[in-house]
């Protein structure tokens, strides 16, 4: 099973999401399909916040980027209508560990 957005859709249907509404936790790649982010490499990729990837003067030198404030389909590389809520997912806790040690 590839890991589209229609698959997830699928798989969280069957396992009937909406009833149960667990949390849940995947890669970074899996959580952005459930958001519906598009696939690929994009602009604004993180879920969290306005990051901008094509920013390279500002990565070293601003710190705070704002807050993303909506997952509306068709603004800020949002594709599709997210299949889960942004509180419902847990962080991989890797990435979690090397913020922490700041390695990253």
């Amino acid at each position: 099973m590839n890991e589209i957005y229609e698959n997830m859709k699928q798989l969280l249907q069957c396992i009937n999401y909406e009833r149960y509404c667990w949390q849940l936790c995947g890669d970074f790649k899996v959580i952005a399909i459930l958001l519906g982010f598009q696939p690929g490499y994009t602009k604004y990729c993180c879920f969290l916040c306005e990051w901008d990837s094509l920013a390279r003067h500002e990565h070293y030198l601003k710190k705070y980027w704002s807050e993303r404030s909506t997952l509306k389909a068709g603004t800020i590389n949002v594709k599709y209508t997210p299949l889960v809520e942004v509180s419902e997912i847990l962080l991989p806790p890797l990435p979690i560990k090397l913020a922490q040690r700041n390695i990253l």
